[in-house]
C-alpha cells in the first residue's frame, strides 16, 4: 500500500502558550497601554481565547498581581509595586540619576525626566515636575518610538551604523505631529552625532509646542545607559538664561562621575 499523502504535509501542531507567557502578555499589554483594560480587549490583542485570559486574570487577581476595578476593568496590582520598590533600591543608576534629577529641577524650575531604552522604544524612568506646572503628556512608564524623542536618538547612538539603520528601518513611525524624522539613514546619522556631541534636541516632534533637551549618561564602555532630559515649551528651547543645554550636559556628567563612569569633567 502506498504511503503517499498526495503532497500534503501532516497538520502542524499549534504551539502551546504557557501560563507564565500569558501572564506576561497581560502585564505587558497593561504597561503598554498605561490604563486599565477589559479581558476582551486583552484577549483580542494577545490573540488568545477569552476563557484563557479570564482564567489567568482571575489567578493573578487572587495573588494581588492584578486588581479588578468596580467597572470590571483590569489594572496592575499592589504586589507589583512592592516588587518594583525592591528592584529600584538595587539600581544605582536610577537612584543617583533621580537625585540629580531633583537637583536639576530645583535649579532650572523645569520638568526633568530620566529616560531609558526598552528595545525599540524610549521609556520614561523617573520624572520631576517643574515649578510652573507645564503640562507634559509623557509620564513615568510612558514608552514612545525612539525616533520621536531627543533621548531616543542618544540611547542608540553607541550602536554600530548597521545596527542603527536596521533598528530605524523596522521602527521609525510617523509622530502625531508629523514632524518626527522617519528616514532610517538620517536617524542613524543624527543618533551618532548627538551622542558624540552629548546633546540632542527636538521640538514639536512628538507633541506640538513641546521641546526636549537631552544629554546621555554613558558607562565606561561608551554605552548610553540613560539620558537626562529637560522638557520645556518649544519657545524656551534656545534660551540661555539659564542655559538649558549646558545644564542638561552638566547633570549627565555629574551622574557619570558619581557612578564612577567618568574621572573628570
Amino acid at each position: 500500500m502506498s504511503t503517499e499523502t498526495d503532497g500534503l504535509s501532516p497538520p502542524q501542531k499549534r504551539a502551546r502558550t504557557s501560563g507564565i507567557d500569558r501572564a506576561l502578555q497581560i502585564l505587558d499589554l497593561l504597561q503598554q497601554h498605561q490604563h486599565p483594560l477589559t479581558c476582551y480587549e486583552m484577549a483580542k490583542e494577545a490573540g488568545a481565547p477569552l476563557s484563557t485570559i479570564y482564567s489567568v486574570v482571575d489567578d493573578l487577581v487572587s495573588k494581588s498581581m492584578l486588581e479588578r476595578q468596580k467597572n470590571g476593568l483590569i489594572w496592575l496590582g499592589p504586589r507589583l509595586y512592592y516588587y518594583g520598590l525592591t528592584y529600584c533600591r538595587q539600581l544605582d543608576l536610577l537612584t543617583v540619576a533621580a537625585q540629580e534629577m531633583e537637583n536639576l529641577s530645583e535649579t532650572c524650575g523645569e520638568v526633568i525626566q530620566i529616560c531609558g531604552r526598552d528595545n525599540d522604544k524610549m521609556v520614561v524612568l523617573a520624572m520631576a515636575e517643574g515649578r510652573d506646572h507645564f503640562y507634559v503628556s509623557s509620564k513615568v512608564g510612558t514608552r514612545i518610538p525612539l525616533n520621536w524623542s531627543a533621548s531616543g536618538r542618544l540611547l542608540v547612538g553607541h550602536l554600530s551604523e548597521h545596527e542603527r539603520i536596521e533598528l530605524f528601518t523596522t521602527s521609525a513611525p510617523p509622530s502625531p505631529t508629523g514632524r518626527a524624522e522617519t528616514d532610517p539613514h538620517l536617524l542613524a546619522q543624527s543618533a551618532a552625532v548627538a551622542l558624540q556631541q552629548r546633546l540632542s534636541i527636538q521640538a514639536n516632534e512628538s507633541d506640538f509646542s513641546v521641546a526636549c533637551i537631552a544629554s546621555p549618561i554613558c558607562d565606561t564602555s561608551g554605552v548610553c545607559r540613560a539620558t537626562v532630559s529637560i522638557v520645556v515649551p518649544a519657545s524656551k528651547v534656545d534660551q540661555t538664561q539659564p542655559d538649558l543645554r549646558k545644564l542638561a550636559q552638566s547633570s549627565a556628567k555629574t551622574i557619570e562621575m558619581r557612578l564612577g563612569w567618568r574621572q573628570g569633567p
